[in-house]
């Protein structure tokens, strides 16, 4: 199969961190970024999950409720009495 280039821009102590990494475990960073790729094109995904920090609107007004004592439940003084409000025919 024919070969290419590919050229990342990273910053050098990512670099240097990669590099370091790849070394520990017997690879090169050619060869790991291959098995990135290999890996993508295969599964069709990024072999890694991405997660957000930022909560979606639902949490925001919730985490708001909370922070302004809002449309809180009320309290109880036992589990007994938070089952029997659970229970309750309302």
């Amino acid at each position: 199969m024919a070969q290419t280039s590919l050229n990342v821009n990273m910053d050098e102590e990512t670099k240097k961190g990669l590099e370091k990494f790849c070394f520990d475990i017997g690879l090169n960073v050619t060869i790991a970024v291959n098995m990135f790729a290999k890996s993508v094109v295969r599964e069709q995904r990024l072999p890694f999950d991405i997660y957000s920090n930022t909560p979606n609107q639902e949490t925001v007004a919730a985490i708001n409720d909370v922070k302004s004592r809002k449309n809180l439940s009320r309290s109880f003084s036992s589990v007994e009495e938070l089952m029997e409000d659970l229970n309750a025919d309302n």
